[in-house]
């Protein structure tokens, strides 16, 4: 189980790092335009973003097991049509679709993850599960750069075939299918969060574009806020909810859903425009640029299972809110050392720290949200906290290249670093608001009895009895199973 959940997260996680230095190599080749190598990287946020949910919801109808082989199958076929890819048009219409079939995998492996552990080795297990996650960010932009110059582009996308679909046999075999609560789908639900969630990404991946003031992007975002708001009231009143509202009543859910939208809000910025430094302002090729992101990959993948062990003991709002401390301070020594001509030794040092607050905070966040949940609301709560995750990435990229674009430009490596540094100080920005929000978080104690509220809130129809948390959500009649 630990093993095939966190090679999918491995493969989503992948895909949206190593196509970053890879873009130069596909203007050359398919002869693409700015607006079409920005929709390469928007394509596969946007799908991704706005599917979380209905996969979630989807898992817990059909089956997590079925619904997560499902995506791996998507996934690795849709990474064929990017390689085969004749146009810029033809490889984001790929791109799309692999975002969905990243969407079927997170929220349903989380799920299936959280229900196979009992809640005091969770935090074990989610740290395993996002160490290889941070082995996915280590070796993105390195992998990206890597197969780009040693061989071709399109071999970044070659890599998830073999992975993916070899992966699927053991999946059916080896993985107790899991449900949730409720027997129906909830349509209206689906459509209202896609349409909500559609209106809010496009209108934060288009506003560095289009400008925050244009009519694309104020209408898109202004539709997306009314449609979520209608999607909230309808599901106080919705008899199967995708996202039952009592899981807002847990502080642990709430607060926690807001600090990983800022924490990953935070670094997918900073990564983002870090990525584009290395090249533009101080002039190294794609492969070197990757090398020299590995400061920021090696903590998370060295740390996060040491600290997932650690919030199993102490709590998670201590690390949490010490690695969103970190991450802040980790930014801004980026932003404060950052020229057209500075040395590599001195952003070291300041990588290294929000790496590792970065692997200190994501295993205890990921903990505070999804085990705090009762066991058939696992996989919804799972595809809320992924969603959340995914909305911070759009926003992280979003909101600092507005800071960007008002302080820098292409037009010089100097030009450049001035806009660097804007983006690099608001990325810290929002680590400390993040930071604040962890103050939120029940302690270990409180946190601790949590899960039994949550449980005794769970509808009578729940596919489980409270008590068995320690085990895979089944259909009635099925046999838990304790893998």
């Amino acid at each position: 189980m630990l093993a095939l959940t966190s090679l999918g997260s491995f493969m989503v996680i992948l895909d949206m790092l190593v196509v970053a230095t890879a873009l130069t190599a596909i203007q050359r080749d398919l002869h693409a335009s700015m607006a079409d190598l920005e929709w390469t990287v928007n394509a596969y946020t946007l799908s991704f973003a706005v599917l979380l949910m209905t996969s979630a919801s989807l898992g817990d109808r059909f089956g997590r097991r079925r619904v997560f082989a499902a995506g791996l199958a998507l996934f690795s076929l849709a990474s064929a049509g990017c390689a085969l890819a004749p146009d810029a048009a033809a490889l984001i219409a790929a791109r799309a679709v692999q975002g969905a079939g990243a969407a079927m995998i997170i929220p349903v492996a989380l799920g299936l993850l959280n229900a196979a552990f009992p809640h005091e080795r969770r935090g074990w297990a989610l740290g395993i599960y996002g160490s290889v996650t941070g082995l996915a960010a280590l070796l993105g932009p390195v992998l990206g750069g890597a197969l780009t110059q040693g061989l071709a582009w399109q071999w970044i996308f070659w890599l998830n075939v073999p992975l993916g679909l070899g992966a699927i046999p053991f999946v059916l075999r080896r993985i107790t299918e899991g449900f949730g609560q409720g027997t129906s789908v909830d349509l209206r639900g689906l459509l209202l969060f896609t349409l909500a969630a559609v209106g809010l990404v496009w209108g934060l991946v288009r506003s560095d574009t289009a400008g925050w003031g244009s009519a694309e992007v104020a209408g898109t975002l202004a539709v997306g806020a009314v449609l979520a708001v209608c999607f909230v009231a309808w599901q106080a009143r919705a008899r199967t909810p995708m996202l039952p509202l009592r899981l807002f009543r847990s502080r642990a859910f709430s607060a926690g859903n807001t600090v990983i939208f800022l924490l990953n809000a935070s670094m997918t910025g900073a990564v983002f425009f870090m990525t584009q430094y290395q090249q533009v302002a101080l002039l190294h090729g794609p492969l070197a640029a990757g090398l020299r992101m590995l400061p920021w990959g090696v903590a998370p993948f060295l740390i996060a299972p040491r600290a997932g062990a650690l919030a199993d003991r102490v709590g998670e709002r201590p690390l949490i809110t010490a690695g969103m401390v970190l991450q802040a301070a980790g930014m801004a020594g980026v932003a404060l050392a950052a020229t057209a001509h500075a040395s590599y030794a001195a952003l070291v040092a300041p990588m290294t720290l929000g790496g590792i607050g970065f692997a200190l905070a994501i295993p205890a966040v990921t903990k505070a949200v999804v085990s705090t949940s009762a066991p058939a609301d696992i996989g919804k709560a799972s595809g809320a906290y992924s969603t959340m995750r995914q909305l911070g990435g759009a926003f992280g990229v979003a909101i600092p290249a507005a800071a960007f674009s008002a302080a820098g430009s292409y037009a010089s490596p100097a030009a450049f670093s001035d806009g660097f540094r804007a983006a690099m100080a608001v990325t810290a920005g929002l680590a400390l608001v993040g930071a604040a929000a962890a103050t939120l978080l029940p302690g270990r104690r409180s946190q601790d009895a949590e899960p039994s509220a949550s449980r005794s809130s769970t509808s009578s129809n729940s596919v489980m009895p409270a008590s068995s948390g320690d085990a895979m959500d089944s259909p009635v009649g099925t046999k838990p199973s304790r893998r």
